[in-house]
C-alpha cells in the first residue's frame, strides 16, 4: 500500500472513532455512578444484545461496498447510539481486514521469494512449549529467517525475549546467532534454565525415537507441567530458581514415559552385542547393527550456548582409557565436526540471553560487542517497547530488517492524552508517525484498554468476566455513598478471584483499601447487589460494544506504526502482516520492514 493510500485509510478510521470512541473511553468502574448507559445509549440493552449476537457471525472483510451512515448509528442531536446494525457495519468496515491494508503471511513469504521446500528436519515445537507458543513461534521464525536471508545477515536481536522460545527456535532450526534481550533477570535466568531442560529432554527424546519410532512422545499433561514450571520460575527470585528442577520433574512423572526413556538410555549404554541381544528380545528378530553416535551428532545440542548446556561426560573416565582408545575418540570427534561443518568457527550459532532495559536510545554495541548487521524482532513486546523497537530499527544502520508484534496497548504512553502520565524520556509510544503527530491524535487509556479485548474469541463464545466487572462497579457505588475513597489512588486489584460472594468481595476490597468494613452490615452490602443486579444486562451490552470497537482502535495504533516506517527514507519495504490465527493469538499482526 502506498503512503498516500495509507493516510486515506487512517483518516477513515479517525473519522469513525471520533464518533464511536466515547463508548470505548467510558470506564466500567463508573458505569452506575455516572449512569453510563443512559448517557450514551438511546435504546434498551436487549435490543443491543440481539443486534450484536445476530451480527457476530460475520467476520473478516465485508462482502461488498458498505454505504456507511455519516453518524455511524449515533444520533446527530443527542449523540446517543440509536442504530446498532449501522455501528456494527461501520466497525467491520474500519477494522484492519475491512480496510484491506494487511498482507497475509504466505503473500509476504512469496514477496521475500522464499523457497517452499525446506530440506532441514523441522523441530517439533509442540514438544516443549504451549499450544499457543507452538503456533506463534514457527510462524514468526519462518518470516524472520526469510528476512535474514534477504538481507544476507546471520544475527538476530530479540527484544523482550522473555523465556527465549523464539530465540531457541531461530538458533536451532535456522542456524542463526540470536541475542535475546530482556529487562528481567528472572526471565533471562529462566531462559537459560529452559534451554537446559530443552537439551535434556531432546537427548532423551532422540534416544527413544532411535529406539522405536512407535513409542509415545510426552503427552499434553507432561508438556503442561513443564510450561507451568516455566511460569513459576518467572515469578520466583533469581536465587530461588531450582537448578535441578528437570530431574525432580522426571522423578515425579514416572509411568510409561519414564520407562521408555530409561529403556532408550539403557540401549545407548550397551555394547553392540548386548544391544543386538536386547533389541532382538523386544522385537522377536535379531539383525546385525552397529553402534551410532546420533545423540552426539545431533545439531540440536551444538546450537545451544556452552554456558547453558550441561556438558556430557564419558561413562568411562579418560584416565582409564588406553592410548589407542583416546586416539580413536579424538579422531572420530574431528571427523564428525568436519562432516557437520562444526568447529570453532561455528560458535556464533548460539542463543545468548542478555539482561538490559531497552529504549530507542539504547546503544546496542555496548550490549553486544560482536554485533554485526542483524534483524531486530519482538514477539508480543509490551507497551512502549514495540514502538521503541521500530525507532531503533530506523536509527541504527546495522539493523537491516525488523519484525515486531506488539501487545498491551493500555501500557502505551500517549503524547496528546491530557489524562495520561508524562513520559520521562519525552519519546511517546503513540503517535509515532509525523502524519498523526501533526494532527495531535490520541485515543485515551480506556480506549487502549478496550483495544486489548479479543473480539474473535468473544464472538465464538469466549465471553467476558462480567460478574467481576459488575462487582467492581457496584463497589464504586458503595464507596461513593458511604466513604470518601471512591476517587482514591489505591487499587482494589484482583480481589474477585478470592471472594466467595458479593459480600465477601466488598469486605475484602474495603480491607485492601484500608477502610472500616464494620461500618456496613452484610444486609446493607447485599442490598446494593440486589438493587443493581437487574441492570447487569446494561453492562453486558455496553461491554459487547467495546469488544466490537476493539479491532478499530488496535488498527489505528498499528496503522500509525506502519505509517512511521513509510515516512523513513532508508526503509524501502514495509508492511502490516497477519502472522497468526486470531483465535489462538489475538495480537496477531506484525510490522515488517527492510532497509535498502
Amino acid at each position: 500500500i502506498s503512503t498516500d493510500s495509507l493516510k486515506e485509510k487512517i483518516d477513515e478510521v479517525r473519522r469513525f472513532l471520533s464518533v464511536a470512541l466515547r463508548i470505548a473511553n467510558a470506564h466500567t468502574v463508573d458505569f452506575y455512578t455516572r449512569d453510563v448507559w443512559r448517557a450514551y445509549m438511546g435504546m434498551d440493552p436487549e435490543e443491543v444484545l440481539t443486534a450484536v449476537n445476530s451480527g457476530c457471525d460475520r467476520t473478516g472483510a465485508p462482502k461488498g461496498k458498505i454505504n456507511v451512515n455519516t453518524t455511524y448509528g449515533f444520533c446527530d442531536v443527542s449523540k446517543k447510539l440509536v442504530d446498532v446494525p449501522a455501528l456494527l457495519r461501520a466497525a467491520e468496515a474500519h477494522s484492519l481486514p475491512g480496510l484491506g491494508v494487511c498482507v497475509q503471511r504466505q503473500r509476504l513469504m512469496e514477496t521475500l521469494r522464499v523457497m517452499d521446500g525446506n530440506s532441514e528436519e523441522p523441530l517439533l515445537p509442540d514438544e516443549f512449549m504451549s499450544s499457543k507458543k507452538a503456533h506463534e513461534v514457527p510462524a514468526m521464525a519462518e518470516v524472520v529467517a526469510a528476512l535474514s536471508r534477504c538481507c544476507k545477515v546471520k544475527q538476530v536481536i530479540d527484544v523482550g525475549s522473555g523465556k527465549g522460545y523464539l530465540c531457541s527456535f531461530l538458533s536451532m532450526q535456522y542456524n542463526l546467532q540470536v541475542f535475546g534481550i530482556d529487562c528481567s533477570s528472572t526471565n533471562t535466568r529462566g531462559a537459560q534454565e529452559r534451554n537446559r531442560k530443552l537439551k535434556k529432554f531432546s537427548r532423551a527424546y532422540q534416544k527413544h525415537v532411535q529406539f522405536s519410532s512407535n513409542h509415545e512422545v510426552p503427552n499434553e499433561e507432561t508438556r503442561d507441567r513443564w510450561e507451568n514450571a516455566d511460569e513459576r520460575e518467572e515469578r520466583m527470585p533469581d536465587h530461588q530458581i531450582p537448578t535441578f528442577q528437570v530431574q525432580e520433574e522426571e522423578d515425579k512423572n514416572g509411568g510409561k514415559e519414564r520407562e521408555q526413556i530409561d529403556m532408550a538410555e539403557a540401549q545407548c549404554s550397551l555394547s553392540p552385542d548386548q544391544k543386538d541381544t536386547s533389541l532382538s528380545d523386544l522385537s522377536g528378530t535379531r539383525e546385525p547393527s552397529e553402534p551410532t553416535n546420533t545423540d552426539l551428532e545431533n545439531p540440536f545440542f551444538s546450537e545451544l550456548a556452552p554456558d547453558i548446556v550441561e556438558q556430557s561426560f564419558p561413562r568411562v573416565p579418560p584416565s582409564q582409557l588406553s592410548a589407542e582408545e583416546r586416539e580413536r575418540r579424538k579422531r572420530e570427534n574431528l571427523e564428525r565436526k568436519a562432516r557437520n561443518g562444526k568447529g570453532k568457527s561455528d560458535n556464533k550459532n548460539l542463543y545468548s540471553p542478555l539482561t538490559s532495559y531497552v529504549t530507542a536510545e539504547t546503544e546496542l554495541r555496548k550490549l553486544i560487542t560482536e554485533l554485526e548487521d542483524a534483524v531486530m524482532v519482538g514477539l508480543h513486546t509490551c507497551g512502549d517497547l514495540a514502538p521503541s523497537t521500530l525507532r531503533m530499527f530506523e536509527a541504527k544502520q546495522e539493523l537491516r530488517a525488523v519484525c515486531s508484534v506488539g501487545c498491551c496497548y493500555h501500557l502505551l504512553s500517549e503524547k496528546f492524552d491530557e489524562d495520561g502520565h508524562e513520559c520521562e524520556s519525552g519519546v511517546y509510544g503513540f503517535p509515532m508517525s509525523r502524519y498523526l503527530m501533526e494532527q495531535a491524535c490520541f485515543c485515551g487509556r480506556n480506549a487502549r484498554m478496550s483495544a486489548c479485548l479479543a473480539m474473535e474469541r468473544v464472538t465464538v463464545g469466549g465471553g467476558l468476566p462480567m460478574e467481576s466487572l459488575f462487582y467492581r462497579a457496584v463497589l464504586h457505588v458503595i464507596l461513593q455513598d458511604h466513604y470518601d475513597a471512591h476517587k482514591s489512588e489505591r487499587r482494589v486489584g484482583n480481589v474477585y478471584s478470592k471472594a466467595s460472594s458479593f459480600v465477601d468481595y466488598v469486605r475484602r476490597a474495603l480491607r485492601k483499601l484500608e477502610l472500616d468494613e464494620l461500618k456496613l452490615t452484610d444486609s446493607v452490602i447485599q442490598s446494593y447487589h440486589d438493587l443493581y443486579i437487574s441492570r447487569m444486562n446494561e453492562m453486558v451490552a455496553f461491554n459487547m460494544l467495546k469488544v466490537i470497537l476493539a479491532p478499530c482502535i488496535e488498527g489505528l495504533i498499528l496503522l500509525d506504526r506502519l505509517c512511521y516506517l513509510k515516512e523513513q527514507e532508508n526503509v524501502f519495504y514495509s508492511a502490516l502482516v497477519q502472522l497468526f490465527n486470531p483465535l489462538l493469538s489475538p495480537r496477531c499482526y506484525a510490522i515488517v520492514g527492510m532497509k535498502e
